[in-house]
């Protein structure tokens, strides 16, 4: 099977993590996958998870054994540090099989993962398609590394659907998605857009950043997307405090994203890879509550008097709802919504300064429950396919562990700070 990009490119041959093959995951088994991934007798010698191997050097007991090692260090033989040690191929095994990929690189944080994985299927003269709603870190990495690189960009309306392929050009190596988009949580018509990109180029290399999913509420690989990235430090991760990417890829491009991101560098340690290998754990028990009491909060917004709109993908409200309903088996507890009137900067102080369970930070997955604010004009500026279909302010939420009911009174606590400013 031809690797997905140049002609000069040479033929690979089909692999996946230490020569095995991953069978897909079905949702059935979700709850048990995430359980047993990554977890065999060689990464846990005896224990229950999988050992933590600090190296840099790694040593042979024999000429043959280096032999060996370096014939073998692409596919899970220990060779060096910067390729992995036993805790970093346990964790890749483990998301190859929950993502249903041929393997998994990593990466210090989920910027790294989608920089680096662009950056392994571009050259100077190529063009990419965005989608006009991605990341704001993605756009800047767009404009300012690939522009000086000399490879293009054009964003796209997230709702383009199928009409993403008269944007398509000769020299476009690359279609870079995200479902939901960043901050407005638009769904994606993603079969009609990889089915118009495979019509008119098939060797185009498609890609998602899949990190609202977690990799596991919208099976990527599956909708035949190349490669699935997500910043590992939210839901995998968990708990705030560690940083960590993940690319996984299909078959066909496997092999060039791995070996492209190791000649960049790109590698996490090993306490990393442990935390997150423990991360998966519980995954799916986290996930569940973060999608039960987002949609309470949701709904009990959606009939407030203030809000004129909530952006949550289970709500029939928001846009690409029903894209929501047909591709992804669940939700998580990241959403917006949009007020009714453009607070002024002394009206979102009081408002945002005085929660007692929401905190603000712009990361989001953990176990707690954050809140930030964007003005219009501030969500104007990153969205360089089209303007703002709002003037209220935009809140954006990540609904935590907390109990359901003291989150709601503690919105319902700022809402009376809204109203008495107003009076």
């Amino acid at each position: 099977m031809a690797i997905c990009q140049h002609a000069n490119v040479v033929r690979i041959t089909v692999f996946t993590m230490h020569n095995q093959q991953v069978s897909r995951m079905t949702s059935k088994n979700l709850d048990t996958t995430l359980i047993g991934a990554g977890r065999s007798k060689r990464y846990t010698h005896g224990a229950v998870n999988p050992v933590t191997q600090r190296a840099s050097s790694l040593v042979f007991d024999s000429v043959a054994d280096k032999k060996h090692a370096t014939a073998q260090r692409a596919h899970g033989e220990l060779f060096y540090g910067r390729r992995g040690t036993l805790t970093h191929f346990a964790f890749q095994e483990a998301m190859t099989e929950l993502e249903g990929g041929a393997g998994c690189v990593l990466y210090p944080c989920g910027a790294a993962a989608v920089s680096n994985a662009i950056l392994s299927f571009v050259s100077a003269g190529d063009h990419v398609l965005v989608t006009g709603s991605v990341y704001e870190p993605t756009q800047d990495f767009c404009t300012h590394i690939l522009g000086r690189m000399n490879v293009a960009t054009t964003y796209f309306d997230p709702l383009l659907g199928e009409a993403i392929a008269e944007l398509i050009q000769p020299n476009t190596r690359v279609v870079f998605l995200e479902s939901p988009g960043s901050i407005t949580l638009e769904i994606q018509d993603i079969p009609a857009i990889v089915r118009a990109v495979r019509a008119v180029n098939p060797e185009i290399v498609i890609m998602i950043d899949n990190t609202w999913a977690a990799g596991v509420l919208f099976k990527a690989l599956e909708f035949d997307i190349d490669i699935s990235i997500q910043a590992g430090t939210k839901y995998i991760i968990g708990h705030s405090d560690y940083m960590l990417g993940t690319a996984v890829a299909n078959a066909r491009c496997w092999e060039q994203l791995r070996e492209y991101s190791y000649l960049m560098g790109q590698m996490v340690d090993a306490d990393t890879a442990y935390m997150a290998s423990r991360g998966l754990r519980t995954l799916s028990v986290r996930l569940k509550q973060h999608e039960q009491s987002s949609i309470a909060v949701a709904r009990w917004l959606a009939e407030r008097p203030e809000v004129a709109r909530v952006n949550h993908p289970a709500l029939p409200a928001c846009k690409g709802h029903e894209f929501y309903r047909r591709d992804f088996s669940g939700c998580n507890g990241l959403f917006s919504f949009v007020l009714k009137q453009r607070l002024s900067e002394a009206q979102l102080a009081d408002y945002l300064d005085h929660f007692r369970h929401f905190t603000m930070a712009y990361s989001w997955g953990g176990y707690e429950s954050l809140i930030l604010a964007n003005q219009p004009e501030e969500l104007e500026a990153i969205r360089p396919a089209g303007g703002v279909d709002f003037s209220g302010t935009l809140v954006r939420l990540h609904i935590g562990l907390e109990n359901v009911q003291d989150l709601i009174d503690d919105l319902a606590a700022g809402f009376e700070r809204l109203q008495a400013g107003n009076r």
